[in-house]
């Protein structure tokens, strides 16, 4: 028996043997992970450059866009050079180091959707105390919290994984290094703490989508209670990406924790985990951006302000 520390790296599952869907694969999480990139980028951009978006909605939209802007370049890229290059090999230290990272932003992203759930609630139900309930400091401060409580959730499970005696194997099933993996490689009674961290952190985010799950109920009681349709369906627009966003985080997440070991195999495991890890973050932005109006007219003038000062600017060296 040896402590993972004696482990100088780890292997990761590919998704496939074939030389040619590898490639396939590469140039699809390419796709993904440019598209990604541009999403998100292109949402904090525009939250920070129009001043009509400094609200309390954007400023954890724009947390938001941030934990997927990092969140997406954890496991893409080594999953994309390991495709590339055929190899399965990941070192202990990358994979602990992606290992934390996945977690801490997973982590915050779940409570910053909580509090985008609070700042619905207090918008719709109780808007007479939005400036009070929600003002810059207390919206500084749930943020804040938010990264805070994930990074400490993020260092305590790293902390505890890569503490554990490993006997079995450096072999992952996963095309990324993720806790339960780690966990099958070892068997000393030591990963029954780990595990006991684990049920802790499934209660707290338990709360919080309990908690996610009663605001929308007050949100949609207080918004069937508004006499005029068109009322309605201004203060549902503003909740559905909200809605989308969170229905798409806790089911893929869900599916992938808690499916079934009778219907488990590699393939399945590997399409879950896609969807759970690598989806989200390149979808957000469209879902976010699809319905609001407003973010849709700010990106437009950002886009053709650009636009403009590149015609410009090639005029002037003509």
């Amino acid at each position: 028996m040896s402590n993972s520390s004696s482990i100088t790296q780890f292997l990761l599952l590919l998704f496939t043997d074939t030389r040619e869907l590898q490639l396939l694969h590469f140039w699809l999480f390419l796709d993904i992970y440019l598209a990604a990139l541009l999403g998100n980028s292109l949402i904090i951009t525009t939250i920070a450059w129009d001043q009509h978006l400094h609200t309390p909605m954007y400023f954890f939209l724009l947390n938001l866009a941030l934990l997927d802007l990092g969140c997406i370049p954890i496991t893409v890229p080594k999953s994309m050079t390991n495709s590339l290059w055929d190899t399965k090999v990941i070192s202990h230290a990358g994979c602990a180091t992606q290992l934390f990272l996945f977690v801490f932003l997973a982590s915050a992203e779940f409570y910053i959707l909580t509090t985008m759930s609070y700042n619905r609630y207090v918008a719709i139900c109780k808007p007479l105390h939005y400036g009070t309930l929600l003002g810059s400091r207390a919206c500084v401060h749930m943020a804040a919290a938010a990264w805070a409580t994930g990074f400490l959730n993020a260092l305590l499970h790293t902390a505890n994984t890569f503490s554990l005696s490993l006997c079995k194997d450096n072999a992952l099933g996963q095309f990324f290094c993720e806790i339960p993996q780690i966990l099958k490689l070892s068997c000393s009674h030591s990963y029954l703490r780990e595990l006991g961290h684990l049920v802790v952190s499934a209660c707290l985010a338990f709360v919080c989508f309990v908690f996610i799950v009663v605001s929308y109920v007050q949100i949609f009681r207080a918004v069937l209670r508004i006499p005029s349709e068109q009322g309605q369906h201004k203060a549902f627009s503003t909740c559905l990406p909200h809605l989308a966003m969170v229905s798409l985080f806790v089911s893929t997440v869900m599916f992938a924790h808690l499916k079934s070991l009778s219907i488990s195999s590699p393939s399945l495991d590997l399409v879950v985990s896609v969807l759970s890890s690598v989806v989200p973050p390149a979808v957000n932005p469209l879902i976010y951006s699809m319905r609001n109006q407003e973010l849709k007219d700010a990106l437009w003038k950002l886009m053709t302000g650009w636009f403009s000062e590149l015609i410009n600017c090639s005029s002037a060296s003509a």
